[in-house]
């Protein structure tokens, strides 16, 4: 008789209680090894304050006075957005594409996780991460996702562990909302802001469907499905992100159809630290705000600041609107300039007896810098600088790749005209517009407020100022003659003549026809020390040496000081500091810093009002007389145009109640100019600009620049500016005569 195989019921009890020993066993066992991550023993995982304040590289932002981005520093090109600024079309995108249970789990979706098992038995692969896995993943792993089979399991039970923290702390609108920031999106894009304005120009608040698609759709492969470099797979997965959104009733089967075949329609402006708009200004920018930081002491628990990682918010004065038209004013007349400029060398040799200049081009440049880093002697870059090279070199039509002999490139750039603007409102110092150069790409030297460049006859008001303050009127009458006055320790001083208009004429005539006889004339009154006193009261911070020639702009001064000075005229006689920061938010939006007017009388008001009367001169008959007839700006302007030696630097500055400005035009090299005056004075070279930068302002009325005269003083002007009531019988008496110096 054989043996029974059948069971006892004793061996089942004894089968069931090893088999439930075993699955507690390996729960306890799971949940210590659970436990165990969570405190790190495998790695390190995130405490809570850590979850609330994760560690991303956070561009910072740079804020126009209006909130509109100007532009942003980063190491990782990120900004962040609050979930208001979302468009749903993202929202309903990513959660139909990613995860379509995202409102309903608690960080770890069970159901997806085993069908995830399910398919890996059939050898299929499929995303197993929840969005808050994701989230988890990209907020705490420095490393990213683990190639190691045993690293990439023991990560995906860490991202469990973070994932249920960050569900208990956050709601889902917060989890998406930081899942979109941090993503990457290819191009140098991080976070859904970046990717919205780097691929089309637009913010998260207004992505269309399609749009939405395309960039939730790059997160399957930043590289495979980038919109820029393989558009064709990018539209397939744009379409596929579609269809998932019309399964989960995101959008409709007729919208779809609609959309499907349409292209991508990318408006995309590739990420850099200098796109955007004011990059020269944001370059002045970044540094001012370091040394504020570092001045005040203002950290991070301890820790400096760093502008490119911390995602500080930095409001500053610029005026969008403005500093876009001070743009485009500057691209607008540069092109025309820089043609007559070429004009005027036709037929001529302007390197001849430029050696030195030339060599000095080439050590400058980066090229130069980088071969001497490299061990090569001085005639291998010689030979170097002789080789036709490809070269990407500026136009005003654009970039030009070119074979070109590096050399040849130096004498090019000799030969390209620069130009720089600053705009700033009198009253609060507040500057609304800079423009420091032509191209940042190209050129990177700051000339509104690092250049400095001889001012010429822009110098003349202050001279006519110190003359208003010892009791001149600008009525008085003066013979227009050569004027010599000894300069003790150097050689007799006398101008060259400006065109002298023959016979005696009034200051005001004088200022407005820019006439050097007679601010000679006004030095020898009052004396270099006076006006070099003077010029350096108004916020001059550059060397102002005590000589006559000062009177005619000899020494040199940065258009930043410039404007601040002339501010001082519009602004009745108050010096207010030239300023553009607003102030400094650290990423949560916590005040680092805010700016305080710094302002100091400098003038007697009746002083500064006369010297509106005279600059208004300047325009209505003199040598700014074109800003009304040929470019139609009416509306009272106070200006002087400037025009140094050999024509190497135009000029013109310019006040009205609201707006002060300053232009510069000139070659990178003194030593390179325009061959005649009529083409290379202020009035034709920098004027113009000015022009086309208020036009573009007086047309937005939403600016509320004022069309209106400057102020009188309350009090009245005893200064005697009207000309028709100076010369009145009754005015022209001995003792006037004698007071006014006759």
């Amino acid at each position: 008789m054989s043996k029974s195989t059948s069971l006892t019921t004793e061996d089942i009890k004894k089968y069931n209680r090893r088999l439930w020993k075993l699955l507690i066993g390996g729960m306890v066992f799971f949940a210590i090894f659970i436990v165990l991550i969570g405190f790190g023993i495998f790695g390190e995982i995130p405490s809570f304050r850590a979850i609330e304040h994760p560690k991303s590289n956070e561009a910072t932002e740079v804020l126009s006075e209006d909130g509109k981005i100007l532009g942003t520093y980063f190491v990782k090109n990120r900004s962040n957005v609050n979930y208001s600024q979302l468009s749903p079309n993202v929202v309903n995108a990513l959660i139909a594409t990613e995860d379509i249970r995202f409102r309903s789990h608690s960080g770890i979706d069970f159901k997806r996780t085993f069908t995830i098992f399910a398919y890996a038995l059939m050898g299929k692969k499929q995303g197993g991460s929840t969005i808050t896995q994701q989230l988890a993943l990209n907020l705490f792993s420095e490393e990213g996702r683990q190639k190691n089979y045993l690293k990439r399991i023991i990560q995906k039970f860490q991202e469990w562990v973070i994932a249920v923290k960050l569900e208990r702390n956050y709601t889902k609108e917060e989890i998406i909302t930081m899942y979109l920031n941090t993503v990457d999106f290819g191009n140098q894009a991080f976070g859904i802001k970046s990717a919205a304005r780097v691929y089309f120009n637009t913010t998260p608040d207004k992505l269309t469907i399609p749009q939405a698609a395309v960039l939730v759709g790059i997160q399957r492969g930043v590289t495979r499905y980038s919109p820029t470099k393989n558009p064709e797979r990018s539209q397939t997965r744009r379409n596929t992100v579609m269809a998932l959104m019309v399964q989960e009733n995101y959008m409709t089967q007729q919208e779809f159809d609609l959309a499907k075949d349409k292209p991508l329609n990318l408006q995309f402006r590739a990420a850099t630290n200098y796109e955007g708009i004011a990059p020269y200004f944001r370059a002045v920018l970044k540094s001012e705000v370091r040394k504020i930081l570092e001045e005040r002491s203002i950290t991070k628990n301890g820790i400096p600041y760093d502008l490119d990682r911390d995602g500080l918010k930095i409001t500053t004065t610029i005026n969008y609107d403005m500093q876009v038209y001070a743009e485009q004013a500057q691209k607008e007349y540069m092109k025309v300039l820089q043609a007559q400029f070429t004009r005027s060398w036709k037929g001529r040799n302007p390197f001849k007896g430029m050696e030195m200049q030339i060599e000095q081009g080439v050590k400058r440049s980066d090229r130069y810098k980088a071969l001497k880093s490299e061990g090569k002697t001085d005639d291998e870059i010689t030979e170097d600088f002789n080789t036709p090279s490809k070269l990407t070199i500026f136009t005003w039509k654009g970039n030009i790749d070119t074979l070109m002999k590096p050399i040849d490139s130096v004498k090019y750039y000799k030969l390209l005209l620069r130009n720089a603007m600053m705009a700033m409102d009198p009253k609060t110092g507040h500057i609304k517009a800079w423009v420091g150069g032509i191209n940042f790409e190209h050129f990177k030297y700051d000339q509104v407020k690092m250049g400095m460049r001889q001012v010429g006859s822009t110098a003349k008001p202050f001279t006519y100022t110190v003359a208003i303050e010892n009791g001149m009127s600008p009525c008085l009458t003066v013979p227009n003659v050569p004027v010599t006055i000894s300069n003790p320790g150097s050689p007799d001083w006398t101008p060259r003549s400006s065109g002298t208009l023959p016979g005696s004429i009034t200051l005001q005539k004088a200022l407005a026809y820019s006439q050097n006889y007679i601010a000679a004339y006004l030095m020898q009154q009052v004396g270099a020390t006076a006006v070099a006193n003077e010029i350096k009261k108004m916020g001059i911070t550059s060397d102002v040496p005590v000589v006559p020639s000062i009177a005619l702009g000899s020494f040199d001064a940065s258009i930043f000081d410039m404007v601040g000075a002339y501010g001082i005229f519009a602004n009745k006689g108050a010096w207010t500091q030239p300023t553009y920061i607003l102030k400094i938010e650290d990423k949560n939006g916590v005040v680092l810093y805010d700016s305080k007017p710094v302002i100091k009388v400098v003038l007697n008001e009746e002083v500064a009002y006369v010297m509106t009367r005279m600059l208004r001169g300047v325009v209505t008959g003199g040598t700014g007389y074109r800003l009304i007839g040929k470019y139609g700006i009416t509306a009272p302007t106070g200006g002087k145009t400037g025009t140094t030696q050999n024509n190497s630097d135009g000029w013109f500055m310019s006040i009205t109640p609201d707006l002060v400005a300053g232009v510069w035009t000139g070659c990178e090299d003194r030593a390179f100019h325009f061959t005649s005056t009529r083409d290379g004075e202020g009035a034709n070279s920098a004027l113009p600009i000015y022009a086309g930068f208020m036009k573009r302002v007086y047309a937005n009325p939403n600016l509320k620049i004022s069309k209106a005269d400057f102020e009188p003083p309350a009090g009245g002007v005893s200064i005697v500016y009207d000309c028709n009531q100076y010369f009145a019988p009754e005015q022209t008496t001995p003792e006037l005569d004698k007071k006014l110096g006759f």
